[in-house]
């Protein structure tokens, strides 16, 4: 497997004791598949992104991405936010380069990387312009550029169109459908909003809540991948399917409490 979480376990202490917030998580992920883990508030969808992006150690358990253990953080694993996180000193083209440039690489070599990579996700003709001058959509669009400019072997997203209006939201994920059938690189995004999850991932994890467990795992098969698809009763069916389910798991959590 390229990603592979196996029984990871994270917990956090508080006063009252220790707060399991993932608990037995196992994830199998191909090189070159598009997976959403989706769920709730409280599910620990942000904590094991974390945990894949190293920027957190599980209580037990591990991750391997391409069969290596993750201790921290890494070129091999590209980070897009929800917020865009651009410096708004720079031009887009300067935004692009950071992390190559983070990571010493010539600055020959890391402008070619970025504008190669600009043109991938359109906007070679917005290099000059400041973060200030783009709408959220293209922000996002350089965001996702500069993660792929050091050519990880995964791609991880962090609810990265959760602060967009619908119409940009939709033309982002045909945008990112695109992009990932011509990179076939490997992308791991997690998400709350399920009809997101349905239309781009290959196969959807669903995660329940505190702790954050998995419930289901779910294969999508869609008969096509643009937006008349959302019509189609088979997306209805995975859509409604797993929206049972996160309402299950919230009663569940409500009567917990």
């Amino acid at each position: 497997m390229y990603l592979k979480i196996n029984s990871l376990h994270k917990n956090f202490s508080t006063k009252n004791g220790p707060l399991v917030v993932l608990k037995d998580i196992n994830m199998d992920i191909e090189q070159g598949e598009f997976i959403c883990a989706v769920g709730a508030s409280g599910s620990g969808k942000s904590t094991l992104l974390r945990q894949i992006a190293g920027l957190d150690r599980p209580s037990s358990g591990e991750v391997r991405v391409d069969g290596k253990v993750i201790s921290g953080p890494g070129p091999d694993r590209g980070m897009v936010f929800q917020h865009y996180t651009l410096y708004p000193w720079m031009d887009v083209q300067k935004n692009t380069e950071f992390g190559l440039k983070l990571l010493g690489v010539p600055k020959k070599v890391r402008r070619e990387q970025a504008s190669y990579y600009l043109s991938v996700v359109g906007l070679t003709q917005f290099a000059k312009a400041l973060p200030k001058q783009l709408s959220g959509g293209m922000k996002q669009r350089v965001a996702i550029a500069r993660a792929l400019a050091s050519e990880p072997k995964v791609l991880l997203m962090d609810e990265p169109f959760g602060a967009l209006d619908i119409h940009t939201k939709e033309s982002m994920h045909e945008f990112m459908l695109d992009l990932w059938n011509r990179t076939n690189i490997t992308i791991f995004m997690i998400t709350h909003d399920v009809e997101e999850a349905v239309f781009l991932a290959n196969r959807v994890y669903a995660l329940g809540a505190r702790p954050g467990t998995v419930r289901k795992e779910m294969t999508i098969k869609l008969p096509n991948r643009n937006s008349s698809v959302k019509r189609h009763s088979t997306f209805h069916d995975y859509r409604d399917e797993l929206m049972d389910l996160m309402r299950q798991h919230g009663k569940e959590a409500v009567a917990m409490a």
